[in-house]
């Protein structure tokens, strides 16, 4: 099968987008009346189906799940929100951005500023195989996974199976990783205290709004509600990266520019769905520049055609051919399924 000459088009993106900071510069303003208007309109039917999730406990559970299946997504808004906050892109004051950034992350259960941090290394290092555990979802080279013992191997395979990557992967990290700083020596310059002071509020704001609607029901509900909003998050970062044309390269080959635009996806929803994700899922445009708010990120895909036309374009029917994505191949600059590998390794061992 042929594929695309990387080399030739990694240079054609560099020479046709070499004014790509001029280009996106008008997009970067915050507006803060669209900022306002996206709070009322992600905190107020979050809140308010919360309160018909709690009612509906005395009706039918089912009700409960449906429901919290919704309003999943409006936590899915209020934490791009908090992600906006961590980029300073949201508004046009610091201090609100922090502050609007603290109360998102009472509501996602994700610390403000340990988080911000951990994201903004992603940004400025995505696609850098030396630093790939930071930020996204792991994976190994196919030269890494030839040289593992049968054991390394069947463990990778598991660690890349659906119910790991989108299940068991999100409950350790809004479990663990957020709460004890598993990626903190990636961003020492964030005191571990701030990370546990955001989680102390977290647990006491838990614990005080348990204590007055009662235990049972305020963890069946708000656990249920991240629980969700875990599985969506996880699945738009795989999307997002680890599709089979993405761009992954060691530091001394690696480009920002190209890391952006080939390395990132821009997953084409559905309008409503695209809403309720915060437009997120145009993720080139926002790796291009993270101080772009997320309320700008489609007037810039509309009205600059030319940061689209190099990025690998993925819809809700292609997204389950990513989950074939499990080895990157250096020589052959793509995401590979083990099929793919093990066919490859006769041929070349033959």
């Amino acid at each position: 099968m042929n594929y695309p000459n990387f080399s030739t088009i990694d240079e054609e993106i560099k020479t046709r987008l070499k004014n790509w900071k001029e280009i996106i510069e008008n997009y970067k303003t915050p507006d803060n009346t669209k900022a306002v208007i996206q709070i009322i309109t992600s905190f107020a039917p979050f809140i308010g189906l919360w309160i018909l999730m709690y009612l509906s406990l005395s009706w039918s559970i089912w009700i409960t799940i449906g429901l919290g299946l919704i309003n999943a997504f409006f936590l899915v808004r209020i934490f791009i929100i908090q992600h906006d906050c961590g980029h300073q892109s949201f508004f046009t004051n610091k201090k609100a951005n922090e502050i609007i950034g603290w109360i998102c992350s009472i509501f996602s259960s994700l610390p403000f500023k340990y988080w911000a941090k951990v994201h903004n290394f992603h940004h400025a290092h995505s696609g850098q195989l030396e630093v790939r555990d930071i930020g996204d979802v792991p994976f190994k080279t196919t030269e890494e996974f030839r040289q593992m013992s049968r054991w390394g191997k069947l463990k990778y395979r598991i660690l890349r199976t659906p119910l790991v990557l989108f299940v068991i992967s999100p409950i350790y990290y809004f479990a663990i990783s957020n709460r004890i700083g598993v990626e903190w020596k990636a961003v020492r310059r964030i005191k571990l205290r701030n990370l546990f002071k955001n989680n102390f509020v977290i647990a006491a704001v838990y614990i005080g709004l348990a204590w007055l609607i009662g235990w049972k029901e305020f963890f069946i509900i708000q656990f249920m509600l991240i629980f969700v909003f875990g599985i969506i998050a996880f699945w738009f970062f795989y999307v997002q990266h680890q599709h089979e044309f993405s761009y992954k390269h060691w530091k001394k080959n690696w480009d920002f520019l190209v890391s952006a635009i080939r390395g990132s996806t821009y997953y084409k929803l559905p309008k409503p769905l695209q809403w309720l994700t915060g437009n997120i899922g145009i993720h080139h445009i926002h790796h291009l520049s993270s101080s772009i708010p997320n309320y700008n990120l489609p007037k810039a895909l509309k009205e600059h055609k030319i940061l689209s036309e190099y990025v690998t374009v993925v819809k809700i029917k292609d997204t389950f051919k990513i989950l074939r994505s499990k080895l990157w191949d250096e020589e052959l600059q793509r995401m590979l399924s083990f099929r793919e590998f093990y066919r490859l390794e006769k041929v070349r061992l033959s």
